[in-house]
């Protein structure tokens, strides 16, 4: 027990999103590890987090209901926890805004850090197939689950003769350029309301593409971060010692690497102050 308090990390604030709770893709060992490795001042959950929309009892096991404890764990040993709310979760979005000691649910949340404006929310409301077609998006959801179905089933026998796991939806997102095309057009018009309003950062989630990127117009510019998912990327954001990166979980003796390619977001914590969204 004591060796796991000597490895545990303290970032300033960890950013998740996209775990999709309940469901058949959902990574939940390989976050619950991650979890246990950190303690964060601020966990920002950005949407997505439990899948009302396909969840099932079935896929609902241990490591589903040890996430929820180890959450609520943080809460109570002083982590901040914002609930962003997301498409998958939108049921959440009928309650007003609720605030119980260290827990808060939201659908966008604004954070001034060293007089920087880094705005957060999940992203759905920039999908045209949700805003104008919800059984489309549900659709496409159902789609994707038996994607990853087979994709699961296929890594099976890719492992069991020692050949590296794949992703088809990867494969498809890269290779198609409608895909490639709808996950630049998201960012660009996320992107160009955040230089509007006048913020720094700007972190989203929904796509499942981790990244930080710099996103300019005539108007300005914006660093765009998006914390990937825990489906198949098994990603966070993490801010840390005046630097935002993407946190990249690798399942090896059950340790956590970072991804260390150099992000252009150089500032230092010295204040955390909530500014209302």
């Amino acid at each position: 027990m004591n060796n796991e308090k000597v490895r545990k990390r303290k970032p300033e604030i960890v950013v998740i999103s996209d775990v999709h709770l309940g469901t058949f893709g959902c990574r939940a060992e390989e976050l619950l590890d991650y979890l246990r490795s950190i303690k964060p001042k601020m966990l920002i959950l950005n949407g997505d987090i439990i899948d009302i929309w396909r969840f099932s009892r079935r896929y609902w096991g241990k490591a589903h209901n040890e996430i929820i404890r180890r959450i609520l764990k943080l809460m109570i040993k002083g982590t901040q926890v914002y609930y962003i709310t997301g498409n998958h979760d939108e049921l959440l979005r009928r309650f007003p805004e609720f605030h119980a000691g260290n827990f808060h649910l939201v659908n966008k949340l604004v954070l001034n850090v060293d007089g920087k404006k880094v705005w957060l929310f999940h992203g759905d409301i920039f999908d045209v197939s949700i805003t104008h077609a919800k059984w489309l998006a549900k659709l496409g959801s159902i789609g994707y689950d038996l994607l990853i179905m087979m994709n699961s089933f296929c890594n099976f026998f890719l492992t069991w003769f020692g050949y590296h796991k794949m992703s088809f939806s990867k494969k498809i997102k890269n290779s198609v350029k409608g895909a490639i095309k709808y996950i630049s057009d998201f960012e660009q018009v996320a992107a160009e309301l955040a230089i509007d309003r006048q913020y720094d950062y700007l972190a989203c989630g929904h796509i499942h593409q981790p990244v930080i990127r710099d996103i300019s117009n005539h108007k300005g510019e914006v660093t765009y971060l998006n914390s990937g998912d825990w489906v198949e990327n098994m990603t966070s954001l993490e801010y840390e010692k005046g630097e935002w990166k993407i946190f990249q979980y690798e399942y090896k003796k059950k340790q956590q690497v970072a991804d260390t390619t150099p992000v252009p977001v150089q500032v230092e914590i010295r204040e955390q102050e909530m500014v209302a969204a």
